[in-house]
């Protein structure tokens, strides 16, 4: 569990320095752009990992 909690973190860092940076170079249209991109690509993530891959019983 240890080392999920850790690379979460990294992830998260990272993720906000990129967003601050895209931000100060290219305003903040293309950080609302990316996030956009990146809540839709994790909501059909978590979609197909926890609902499409659910077992069916009797039926």
């Amino acid at each position: 569990m240890n080392p999920v909690i850790k690379f979460t973190t990294l992830f998260g860092l990272l993720a906000v320095e990129l967003g601050v940076q895209l931000a100060a170079d290219y305003g903040t249209r293309v950080s609302h752009v990316l996030s956009a991109l990146f809540l839709l690509g994790s909501v059909v993530f978590v979609w197909r990992s926890f609902y499409a891959m659910r077992i069916r019983v009797g039926g």
